[in-house]
């Protein structure tokens, strides 16, 4: 079976954050057919657009997963997001307005070489309601402009340069670092495959 690597993006800021993203992590990797390639550093990052709640803890995961048939229709993107959103439900993820507190967010960053546009399952959309209609769009249209999104995927793969893009990740990271400032996103620790956490603190 062919395999790909996707790059998916988790963040919470309600409740255990550290708790509920380290559980998360161990969810995806044992979805069907997946292998877990990687995990970035935990961070706490400044939230985006709503000042006023918590601040997030983010990381990234690289996993290995069944590729699917490529094109508009590519099975393998679509699959992994039904299961994105199968996860986020099981852990309580409440819908919520846009940009507001996530029990648990699962983001797909990057799929591979694909680049995909097509319309979600109805089982696959989001339950902020100002998303539930958007395209999944792979790579996340919103990836190259999130440090809370570069830092951690810089971690696993700084010379990437995701399809479309014109920039490496690590040069991404490092633009939006210089807009955001560089204490928008603040690493607190690194993942302990051993144990299978996150063990801090990271300097």
């Amino acid at each position: 079976m062919a395999m790909v690597r996707a790059y998916i993006g988790l963040g919470a800021n309600v409740g255990d954050a550290k708790a509920t993203l380290t559980a998360a992590v161990h969810a995806l990797a044992v979805l069907p057919g997946a292998s877990l390639a990687g995990v970035s550093r935990l961070y706490v990052t400044t939230p985006v657009e709503v000042a006023d709640q918590p601040d997030f803890h983010n990381a990234v995961v690289a996993l290995n997963v069944p590729a699917g048939p490529g094109g508009p229709g590519a099975t393998g993107p679509i699959a992994l997001l039904l299961a994105l959103k199968s996860i986020e439900r099981t852990f309580g993820r409440q819908d919520r307005f846009r940009y507001g507190p996530r029990e648990l967010d699962l983001d797909l960053l990057l799929f591979g070489e694909e680049r995909i546009a097509v319309e979600r399952p109805e089982e696959g959309r989001s339950p902020d309601p100002a998303k539930a209609t958007r395209l999944l769009e792979v790579p996340h249209s919103e990836a190259g402009r999130r440090l809370f999104v570069l830092a951690p995927l810089s971690d696993l793969a700084p010379d990437l340069v995701p399809p479309g893009w014109t920039e490496s990740v690590e040069q991404a990271r490092a633009r939006q670092e210089s807009i955001e400032g560089a204490s928008a996103v603040r690493p607190i620790a690194r993942w302990d495959s051993g144990s299978g956490a996150w063990a801090g603190p990271e300097s």
